[in-house]
């Protein structure tokens, strides 16, 4: 039999019931493969239940560094009867089956490699304790895996031995059991795999972190003091993250006392009332939420951008709308961030790409809120927040200079006559403001949503409003000029690309693909908004340019055509969206692009044959071995008038496909 024969590059997909204790084993397996020097991505594929549903955790082991999920598994360790059929139909031909054969199967697939291991009786002969049964039996697959892979115990004891220092006692039962798997495997299984994991060193500066706890650690180095939330599936964890590393970096030595403010809200409308009012009172504080979140904190997002207070937000998008599907991701919250709340407003929004970016975008979002006196956003997504990524480093300057803004004292009030709040004195659109309590007679003690004119007293003035209201459109467009600008590759290629956020792993797989094929595309990474000028020259330099989003409704395109000084056609942007909840995969964005550009030069192939004198064509399909049907169906539809074009049959009457020419 065929088997699927690879060195540091495979996907292996783990299939458990939540809530069983396989997450942590599962970790721990990315992790070792980790140390061995190989960059990894995995993904953990919960319901949003607390227990007993299908649950998935997926990685892929990658040399040659492309994090992006991948489409085909090489090795199954299927552990939920209950997805065997889902579990077993995904695995390559050739790839490798690891499961419980304490309960023997035939699972009706012979083109397939099946490792069946007794783990349950292996357990129950082992430990009496039957929760500690259930644990260890993830422990016991992770064992046999280490020898099936060629990966070794020593790296997974020490892996052990760090998580419970101070709990010595977990150790010995933890290393038993993964003696156990590997010392089955090696008696039963010499030979089997032919995937191996093989020592390397392209981890080399590199760490293994999640967006999420990487924006937690930025908001400590970034100064903030204070972080107001509601729990809501996937941005919990950067309160958590935040919680965590204050109570290691937050602490009076001397007095034991801490440093920082974390409040559990009762809802999501007051915890961005409290981090407004922190900020107003001169503090650094957040708030984390996803899409209905938003939702719901739009009036006061609106407050914060009209009365011009500083705040910072954190939208770890999930699958919309509604309740949606709160363990999914997508990039679906755009349009909703760069124009939330009633009324004119536009915001500040970033678009890190990875864990690294989370920490460096963490400490930026504060420092531009603290410079324009307004909500900054940054739009993360499930994928990059929840998962671990191998990522760069974090750096950083202990001389970082942080921009507080327009911060008058008590002597610059003193040579005031009249404190003028929102006075454009410097013609920038941003206006001096100051800390309550700064000056006993001059400076802010309050603010107010309502129309005020520029010395914050209200008013019904019209004009007046119109005036405000041009003036914050300014700040905003200056901003262009301080937010993160794009990553841009050019090669002078008549066909671009543009993406932003988690699609960048599979993008850079993507373009790497298309370049072997031939089809040569110059990209940009959109890393904020409002958009630079260089957004507009990429744009307006290329014939065509595709939108890779994750999102139904090509929202980055509709903010690309609707901000655009260069005055876009639609026609110029093409959208490659995906919205099925996992990560997009670089296959994916390859067929999509693919088929468009198929596509496209058969339509002008056919423009010319019915404006010539040509009587037919013979397409020829030899040297094609596969592609689309959807892509063939279409060309083919050029030709016919009607009748059917193809027809599929499956196993079942339902599962029968009929396309017919239109």
């Amino acid at each position: 039999m065929r088997k699927i024969k690879a060195e540091n590059e495979f996907v292996i997909k783990f299939a458990n019931v939540n809530g069983s204790g396989s997450a942590s084993a599962n970790q721990m397996f990315a992790k070792g493969v980790f140390r061995m020097g190989i960059p990894v991505s995995p993904k953990n594929i919960f319901p949003s239940n607390i227990q007993g549903l299908p649950t998935w955790f997926e990685v892929r082991v990658t040399e040659k560094g492309y994090l992006g999920r991948r489409e085909g598994i090489d090795i199954s360790v299927a552990m939920n009867p209950q997805s065997y059929a889902e579990d077993i139909a995904e695995i390559r031909t050739g790839g490798y089956l690891l499961y419980d054969s304490s309960w023997k199967r035939d699972f009706g697939r012979e083109d397939i490699n099946v490792i069946g291991i007794p783990l349950t009786d292996m357990c129950v002969e082992a430990f009496s304790n039957p929760k500690l049964r259930l644990l260890f039996k993830n422990i016991v697959y992770v064992g046999a895996l280490s020898y099936l892979l060629g990966i070794g115990k020593k790296v997974y004891i020490d892996l052990i031995s760090e998580k419970f220092k101070g709990k010595e006692k977990l150790i010995a039962p933890n290393v038993k059991a993964l003696e156990i798997g590997f010392n089955y495997a090696k008696e039963n299984f010499k030979n089997q795999c032919k995937i191996k994991v093989k020592k390397s060193n392209k981890t080399k500066g590199m760490i293994l972190t999640s967006g999420n706890d990487a924006m937690g650690l930025g908001c400590v180095y970034s100064g903030a003091t204070v972080c107001a939330w509601y729990p809501i599936t996937p941005s919990t964890s950067v309160a958590e993250a935040f919680t965590k590393y204050c109570e290691k970096l937050r602490v009076d030595e001397k007095t034991n006392k801490n440093k920082f403010a974390i409040v559990q809200a009762e809802d999501e409308l007051a915890a961005i009332g409290m981090a407004i009012g922190a900020n107003w009172n001169g503090a650094r504080a957040f708030t984390a939420t996803s899409g209905p979140g938003i939702s719901l904190m739009s009036e006061f997002l609106g407050l914060a951008y009209f009365a011009e207070v500083p705040v910072v937000l954190f939208d770890i998008q999930r699958g919309g709308p509604s309740t949606g599907m709160p363990t999914r991701t997508q990039q679906s919250d755009i349009l909703l961030c760069a124009y939330a709340s009633h009324g004119d407003t536009k915001h500040i929004v970033l678009f890190p790409s990875n864990p690294t970016e989370c920490f460096e975008f963490s400490v930026k979002a504060f420092d531009l809120a603290d410079r324009f006196q307004t909500p900054v956003i940054v739009l993360s997504d499930l994928d990059i927040g929840m998962n671990d990524f191998s990522t760069d480093k974090f750096e950083w300057n202990d001389n970082h200079n942080y921009d507080r803004g327009k911060v008058l004292s008590k002597e610059d009030l003193d040579n005031i006559d009249r404190f003028g709040r929102y006075l454009d004195i410097d013609g920038d659109g941003i206006p001096y403001r100051t800390y309550p309590g700064t000056h006993p007679e001059k400076g802010a003690f309050f603010t107010r949503g309502s129309s005020h004119d520029e010395y914050a007293v209200y008013t019904e003035d019209g004009k007046v409003n119109a005036r405000n209201l041009s003036r914050i459109l300014k700040k905003h467009e200056n901003a262009s000029q301080h937010v993160p600008k794009p990553v841009i590759l050019s090669n002078n290629n008549s066909l671009g690309v543009v993406y932003f956020g988690g699609s960048e792993y599979s993008m850079i797989e993507s373009l790497d693909y298309l370049n072997s094929e031939g089809i040569l595309l110059d990209s940009m990474r959109i890393r904020s908004f409002p958009f630079n000028d260089e957004v507009d020259n990429f744009i307006t330099s290329h014939d065509l340019v595709f939108v890779v989003e994750q999102n139904r409704d090509a929202q980055m395109k509709k903010l690309l055509l609707a901000e655009s000084k260069a005055n876009l056609s639609s026609d110029k942007l093409i959208s490659v969206l995906c919205f099925d909840g996992m990560p997009i995969t670089a296959d994916f964005i390859s067929s999509e692009i693919i088929k468009f550009l198929s596509e496209k030069e058969i339509k002008e192939i056919f423009f010319d044959y019915n404006n010539s004198n040509i009587k037919g064509y013979i397409l020829d399909l030899r040297n094609n071995p596969g592609g689309l049907l959807s892509s063939a169906i279409k060309i083919t539809d050029f030709f016919l008038e009607d009748g059917e074009i193809v027809s599929t049959k499956g196993r079942k009457k339902s599962e029968n496909k009929k396309w017919f020419a239109k």
